[in-house]
C-alpha cells in the first residue's frame, strides 16, 4: 500500500502506513492536530484511527493533551460515543484507534439537507442529553460539543473528539488568556471564567446544537468570533424558527449562569412530557448533494446521493418506558384473556430462516398488537411468558401463538420479564412496586405481595428471598406466597442480592467503599441460614453461580472496566484468578460449564476458560450496545439494541450469522439493559425494539 497523501492542516510529505498494528486504508479528515484513517483490525473490523501530526508529535504539553484525550475518551466509551478499542499515546506519532461510525456529522447533515424537522430534532436533543448524562457520570466534561462533534449514526447521535475534554481529577489546567473551545458553542463562564468550567457547560453548547440542527445557524451568529463571545456573554439567543414546543426548552440550556440550566436527566424527563411518543424515522434522510468533505469530520465519510432511506425506525431511545395508555378491561382493571385461533396471534415468517429439527418453523409475532417496545421473556417448554407495556402474554414456543393474556392495573408497567419459581410466573410491576404471581397455564392471579418496603430479592429452589434496608431477610414460598421465615443476617444493610439458576444458593454482596474487598455470603433459600461467608480480595461482582463454584468479574482501573474474571470455590475456599489482556468495558457476563463469556460496551465479546486459566477468544462485533451473552455449549447468542439477535461460535469466537434489524416506527421504549435471548431445545427465542418476539433455528445462525 503506497504512503498517504495528506491534504488536511499541517501537511506533510507521506502518512504512516500503519498505526500500531492497525494498516491505514483511507484519509477520512483532517484536522489542526491529525489525521483520521479508515483501517482495519486483523479480525477485519473497521476502525477510525487518528495519527498526530509529527509536529505535535514533538511537543511534550501536547502529548500530555493527547493522552488525556485518550483516558477521556476511554472513559466515556458507551453507546453514545465511538468506543475507544485501542491507542498509544507514547509512539512515535500518537495515534488512537475508535470504532469506525458510518454517518454524517450533523454539520454535514445541516449543510445538504437544511433543518430537521421537529421530530428528529426532539430525538437528537434526547440522544445529545443522554450522552451528556453518560459523559458526565464518569467525571469528564467534555468542552467543545458542536454539529461537527455529533455523528448521526443509525442508532442514534454520537459524541465524539475529546481533544479539550477535562477530567475532574485532570492535572492539565487551562493556561491564563487561551480560549479552549470554539467561540459559537461555548458557554459564557468559558470566556469568563475558563478554570471554572463544569458539566453545566456542556449543557449549554447543547442549547446552541439544537439551535444549529433547528434553523442552520447558532443562537448567537456572526462572522467574527470577538462578536460572538460577547453576545454569548451578553445578550439573549436568537431562537426564530426553533420549533415552539421546544425552544423554552433549549432557552434554559442557553441561560447565562450554569446553576440555571437544566441536568441531563431533567431534560430527558422534559422531553418525555414535549412528546408522548418519538418519531423514529430514519435518522439520516436522504442526502440532496454530494459536497466535499468536512475536514473536522473525522469519521463520516462522503456521502453521495442516496436512495430514500426506508421508514423504518433507526433510533432506539433509552430512558423511562412510557404508562401504556391500551384500554384492555373497561375502567382499566386487571383481566385475562383467553386466545382463540385469529389474525392477530397468528405467527409470522421469520427470515427465510432453516428448520431446527422436524416440525419447527421459525416465527415472529407481536404479543400485543400496535403496541411497540422490547417485551421482556421467560422460556420453558410449555410457554414462553412475557411482559409488555401493561401485559403479560403466553405464548406457544413452537409457533408464537398466544394462549393467554392478563392485564395488569393501570400504570402498572413491567420492567423484567416474569420469574418462574414454585411453579407460577412472578411479575413485578415498577409503579405499584407489586409481585403478581400468576398460573402459567391459565393466566389467572394466584397472590399478590406489595414489596415496595424491601430493597431486593430473589429467587431459588422454590423459595423468594427479600432483603429489607435495614439487613432483615425474609423467606416465602413461591407457590403460596406465605412468609417461612425471617431471621436478621449481619452485613446486609449494604449488600445486594444475586442468585442463578443451577445454583443452591442466593447470593448476597457489598464491595469496601475503597475497593480493596468484597464479601459475599450464601443464604439456604429455603431456611435462611448463611451457608458460606467468604471475604475476597478487590471489587468483585457475581456473574454465576454452580452447584459448587461462584464465578465473579474483578473491576480495577478508574473506569471500573472489567480487568479479570474470578472463581472461588466454597467447599476448599480457594480462588483463582484470570486477568483479562485487555479490561472490557461495562461488561455483561453469563458462564456456561466453568467458561464465562463476557460482552462488553461497545462490542467486545470475550471468552474465559476459568478452569484452564486462560482467555479462550476475543471478537469485535461493532455492536454498540448488546445484551448479556448466553450459551448453549456450541454458540454464544446476543441480542443488540436495533433487534438483531447475533450467533458466535463458542470454540472459536468466530461470527456465524445475525438476523435483520426490528426497529420501533413509533416507541417511546428505551432501555439501559436489553433482554438476554433465551435457548430451548436448539431454538434461540430473542425480542426486539418493535414489539417482536422471535424465534430461530439454533443450528443454522447463516440462514438467520
Amino acid at each position: 500500500m503506497a504512503p498517504q497523501q495528506n491534504a488536511g492542516a499541517g501537511a506533510e510529505a507521506e502518512l504512516p502506513e500503519y498505526a500500531g498494528h492497525y494498516r491505514l486504508e483511507s484519509h477520512l479528515g483532517s484536522g489542526g492536530m491529525g489525521v483520521v484513517h479508515l483501517a482495519r483490525s486483523t479480525s477485519g473490523m473497521q476502525l477510525a484511527v487518528k495519527v498526530v501530526h509529527a509536529e505535535f508529535a514533538r511537543d511534550p504539553e501536547f502529548r500530555g493533551r493527547f493522552r488525556q484525550e485518550v483516558g477521556a475518551a476511554r472513559r466515556v466509551s458507551g453507546a453514545f460515543t465511538a468506543p475507544v478499542v485501542d491507542a498509544d499515546p507514547e509512539a512515535e506519532r500518537p495515534w488512537m484507534a475508535t470504532l469506525f461510525i458510518p454517518g454524517p456529522t450533523l454539520s454535514d447533515h445541516v449543510k445538504r439537507n437544511g433543518p430537521m424537522e421537529p421530530a428528529q430534532l426532539r430525538r437528537l436533543m434526547a440522544g445529545l442529553a443522554e450522552a451528556l448524562r453518560d459523559i458526565h457520570r464518569v467525571g469528564v466534561v467534555h468542552r467543545d460539543l458542536k454539529p461537527s462533534n455529533v455523528l448521526l449514526a443509525e442508532d442514534g447521535p454520537k459524541v465524539i473528539d475529546f481533544g479539550i475534554s477535562r477530567p475532574k481529577d485532570s492535572e492539565l489546567r487551562t493556561e491564563t488568556g487561551k480560549l479552549i473551545g470554539t467561540p459559537p458553542f461555548m458557554a459564557p463562564e468559558q470566556f469568563r471564567r475558563p478554570r471554572e468550567v463544569g458539566p453545566a457547560a456542556d449543557i449549554f453548547a447543547l442549547g446552541s446544537v439544537m439551535v444549529h440542527a433547528a434553523t442552520g445557524r447558532g443562537p448567537f451568529d456572526s462572522d467574527s468570533p470577538y462578536v460572538v463571545a460577547y453576545q454569548v456573554v451578553h445578550d439573549e439567543p436568537d431562537l426564530k424558527d426553533v420549533p415552539e414546543n421546544l425552544a423554552p426548552l433549549v432557552l434554559r440550556c442557553l441561560a447565562k449562569e450554569p446553576e440555571d440550566r437544566p441536568t441531563p436527566d431533567e431534560l430527558m424527563r422534559e422531553l418525555r412530557s414535549v412528546a408522548a411518543s418519538y418519531d423514529t424515522q430514519a435518522f439520516i434522510p436522504a442526502q440532496r448533494a454530494t459536497e466535499p468533505r468536512d475536514p473536522e469530520r473525522p469519521h463520516a465519510e462522503p456521502q453521495p446521493k442516496p436512495a430514500p432511506m426506508p421508514k423504518k425506525a433507526r433510533l432506539l431511545k433509552r430512558g423511562a418506558l412510557a404508562a401504556a395508555t391500551l384500554a384492555l378491561v373497561a375502567g382499566g382493571g386487571a383481566g385475562v384473556w383467553l386466545m382463540k385461533d385469529g389474525a392477530e396471534a397468528q405467527p409470522r415468517p421469520s427470515d427465510g430462516a432453516s428448520t431446527a429439527a422436524a416440525g419447527f418453523s421459525p416465527w415472529a409475532v407481536k404479543p400485543t398488537p400496535k403496541v411497540t417496545g422490547l417485551p421482556r421473556c421467560s422460556y420453558e417448554r410449555q410457554r414462553l411468558l412475557c411482559t409488555q407495556a401493561g401485559l403479560v402474554s403466553a405464548l406457544d414456543p413452537a409457533d408464537g401463538r398466544v394462549l393467554w393474556r392478563y392485564a395488569l392495573a393501570k400504570g402498572d408497567v413491567p420492567g423484567q420479564a416474569p420469574a418462574l419459581s414454585g411453579g407460577l410466573a412472578h411479575v413485578l410491576t415498577n409503579a405499584g412496586r407489586r409481585l403478581e404471581a400468576l398460573d402459567p397455564a391459565s393466566g389467572e392471579a394466584r397472590w399478590k405481595l406489595d414489596v415496595s418496603s424491601y430493597r431486593g430479592f430473589r429467587y431459588a429452589g422454590g423459595m423468594l428471598v427479600l432483603i429489607s434496608a435495614d439487613g432483615r431477610a425474609t423467606g416465602i414460598d413461591s407457590a403460596s406466597g406465605k412468609t417461612t421465615w425471617e431471621r436478621r443476617i449481619p452485613g446486609l444493610s449494604e449488600a445486594y442480592v444475586v442468585s442463578f439458576p443451577g445454583s443452591p444458593w442466593v447470593l448476597v454482596a457489598s464491595t469496601a467503599a475503597d475497593g480493596t474487598r468484597t464479601r459475599v455470603m450464601a443464604l439456604d433459600p429455603n431456611t435462611g441460614v448463611v451457608r458460606w461467608d467468604a471475604r475476597l480480595d478487590g471489587a468483585l461482582t457475581p456473574v454465576g453461580a454452580s452447584q459448587s463454584e461462584v464465578f465473579l468479574l474483578s473491576a480495577g482501573g478508574d473506569y471500573g472496566e472489567a480487568k479479570a474474571v474470578v472463581r472461588y470455590t466454597p467447599g476448599s475456599g480457594a480462588t483463582r484468578r484470570v486477568p483479562l489482556p485487555v479490561p472490557v468495558a461495562q461488561a455483561q457476563a453469563s458462564v456456561h460449564q466453568g467458561v464465562v463469556y463476557l460482552l462488553g460496551t461497545g462490542g467486545s465479546l470475550v471468552a474465559v476458560d476459568t478452569r484452564a486459566g486462560r482467555q479462550l477468544w476475543s471478537l469485535e462485533t461493532a455492536v454498540s450496545q448488546g445484551s448479556a451473552p448466553v450459551c448453549d455449549g456450541r454458540r454464544v447468542y446476543f441480542s443488540a439494541a436495533d433487534g438483531r439477535l447475533l450467533a458466535v461460535d463458542a470454540a472459536k469466537g468466530r461470527m456465524l450469522g445475525q438476523t435483520r434489524p426490528r426497529l420501533s416506527e413509533n416507541s417511546t421504549q428505551a432501555t439501559t439493559a436489553l433482554p438476554t435471548p433465551g435457548t430451548l431445545d436448539g431454538r434461540v427465542f430473542a425480542t426486539a425494539p418493535d414489539g417482536t418476539v422471535f424465534s430461530v433455528a439454533g443450528r443454522a445462525p447463516s440462514t438467520w
